[in-house]
């Protein structure tokens, strides 16, 4: 006579009473910190050359963000030397634009 081989099903445990799903915490975004900028004359001077050779290079009117990138300097540091540079009538601001005057 053939033995049978019986076998167990295994009950799965109740589950605890199921709990909320929690929504994502979304983090704030942490403040961007503001460039360190040396206020003296010689920096706004620098400042003001590459401000000018991004100009005359590009040969055309630029936003202050199209001047920094192409500069490579930061927009508050093209502001700088956009300061010295209207002060000696070099660039004109056309349509949002800067250019060489």
């Amino acid at each position: 006579m053939a033995e049978k081989k019986t076998t167990t099903k295994k009950v799965a445990a109740p589950k605890a009473a199921a709990e909320p799903k929690k929504a994502p915490v979304k983090k704030a975004a942490a403040p961007k910190k503001a460039a360190s900028i040396v206020l003296n004359a010689e920096n706004a001077g620098f400042k003001a050359g590459d401000v000018y050779q991004a100009l005359a290079a590009a040969g055309k009117a630029l936003t202050v963000k199209e001047i920094a990138k192409a500069a490579k300097i930061s927009e508050e540091e093209t502001l700088l030397g956009m300061g010295w540079l209207f002060k000696e009538g070099k660039i004109a601001e056309a349509e949002a634009k800067i250019t060489l005057a």
